[in-house]
């Protein structure tokens, strides 16, 4: 069978927030049955170019992949390009002929947005009616499509420090432009920055209110204040990748926190094998680093999708001997 060559382009066409959903749902919850395999991300830093490359492989429902992943923070200013791309390979573990290559800039922001999503589902309280955007990047518009699947036509409270990055989200998803602590007010916070200092204060936020922290991917990184996470009802993606990258990353090398006040991974809640909120009045937070489960699900699916409606460029790249 040939490579499918899937471009930015047929994704878009294949892609609902429903698939996104489904798809990451499904991933979180064999991560917590133990039913997939997801080696440690490898890193490649470049301090030089101001940026890193991430290596991410797993394996899920009988198939297997990789990510080849940049994060570049300074991309558009330098390049005029985006801070993060990727191109991914889907593999057949049976024959292990590359099955599709895929747009992986895409599919990481769908994953990433989709995986807020779930954490708000499971973890959020019941009719939330606002939405806080702290970072009013790419990554704010696929947390927005995500919470509107899930939970309708939510308030979007819309806070950046850019200006302009906040007047450009509300001419295409509506909502108001508001300070980060008015944000911090909505029943579920997402914050998308590169922040490595805490941008957002424990006394901003409500009694029952869920927080998506989406920004911290990488030792050193930090947008919450340690309060958040020592008061709170902490859930991680992953505990290795938490550990050395994700918000709890700081304030556990601080001595802010602690290992066992975390209180398990999103998989664990999706499963069935652990609690999620507990009150109407408990604060609860997702740390997300980004899980190669997620990607490789959620390219699958487009996969499967795209052999059903004929779409992508078929390719020999793969010789048989």
């Amino acid at each position: 069978m040939p490579t499918l060559i899937l471009s930015a382009k047929d994704l878009r066409s294949l892609y609902t927030v429903e698939l996104g959903l489904t798809a990451v749902e499904r991933a979180f919850r064999a991560h917590g049955l133990g039913e997939s395999l997801m080696p440690p991300k490898v890193y490649l830093s470049l301090p030089s170019y101001d940026g890193d490359f991430r290596a991410m492989p797993a394996f899920l429902d009988g198939a297997a992949g990789v990510k080849w992943v940049n994060a570049h923070p300074r991309n558009p200013e330098k390049h005029g390009l985006p801070t993060v791309r990727a191109l991914y390979i889907l593999s057949d573990p049976d024959t292990a002929s590359p099955l599709a290559i895929l747009d992986g800039t895409l599919l990481t922001a769908w994953r990433t947005g989709a995986a807020g999503g779930v954490a708000s589902k499971f973890l959020a309280k019941k009719q939330p009616r606002t939405l806080g955007l702290v970072g009013c990047g790419v990554q704010a518009r696929v947390l927005i499509d995500s919470h509107r699947a899930l939970f309708g036509d939510l308030e979007l409270l819309l806070a950046d420090a850019s200006e302009a990055a906040a007047k450009a989200l509300q001419a295409e998803k509506g909502g108001r432009i508001v300070s980060t602590q008015e944000a911090c007010a909505a029943d579920i916070v997402c914050t998308a920055t590169p922040a490595r200092v805490p941008v957002v204060k424990r006394e901003w936020f409500q009694p029952g209110a869920h927080i998506n922290a989406m920004g911290a991917d990488a030792p050193g990184k930090q947008e919450l204040d340690a309060r958040l996470l020592t008061e709170g009802r902490v859930f991680i993606d992953d505990t290795e990748q938490a550990l050395h990258s994700g918000e709890v990353n700081v304030p556990l090398h601080d001595g802010l926190l602690r290992p066992e006040q975390i209180a398990g991974t999103l998989g664990e809640v999706v499963s069935g094998k652990k609690p999620g909120r507990t009150s109407d009045t408990e604060l609860t937070v997702f740390d997300s680093t980004g899980l190669a489960l997620q990607d490789v699900a959620l390219a699958r699916a487009l996969y499967d999708a795209a052999l059903k409606r004929g779409l992508g460029q078929p390719f020999d790249i793969v010789g048989n001997g």
